[in-house]
């Protein structure tokens, strides 16, 4: 259990540090750069427009199907089984609203906008209810108490 918990907390934690890497790299970039896209540009609605429609999807959505999978493999017999799927799922959550918090942070970087942070921080707090911990597997998965 210990060994599947460790191995969801890897994924958790590499994507924040890569919004932590996205982030240094765009400011590293923005430093000289002065040109910032008008707001009534086309590339400024469409980035913008499609942050907020993936975030206002992706997270209910990954949530959602998350929860109804874990409910799932509940009834599985198998254990070893049931902990690999619930491994696999929870990884695939994690990315679904991980890709959400990178692609805010870059959009933020390219159009300096302040809605971009909004959504970045958005997306961290959804990322910080999925964060696997030993209890919350075994709720997930109504697996006895280990003694």
């Amino acid at each position: 259990m210990e060994r599947i918990t460790r191995k969801i907390n890897l994924y958790y934690y590499l994507i924040y540090t890569l919004t932590i890497l996205t982030t240094i790299i765009g400011y590293m970039i923005n430093i000289s750069e002065t040109d910032i896209p008008s707001i009534n540009s086309n590339l400024h609605i469409v980035l913008s427009s499609s942050v907020i429609l993936y975030l206002i999807i992706s997270i209910p959505l990954a949530l959602a199907l998350f929860f109804r999978y874990s409910k799932k493999l509940a009834n599985i017999e198998n254990e070893n089984e049931k902990i690999n799927k619930y491994a696999q799922a929870a990884a695939w959550r994690l990315l679904a609203i991980g890709f959400g918090l990178i692609f805010s942070v870059v959009t933020f970087y390219i159009l300096r906008s302040v809605d971009m942070i909004y959504c970045a921080g958005i997306s961290a707090i959804a990322l910080f209810f999925c964060k696997p911990t030993e209890g919350k597997v075994r709720k997930d998965l109504n697996l006895e108490e280990e003694e």
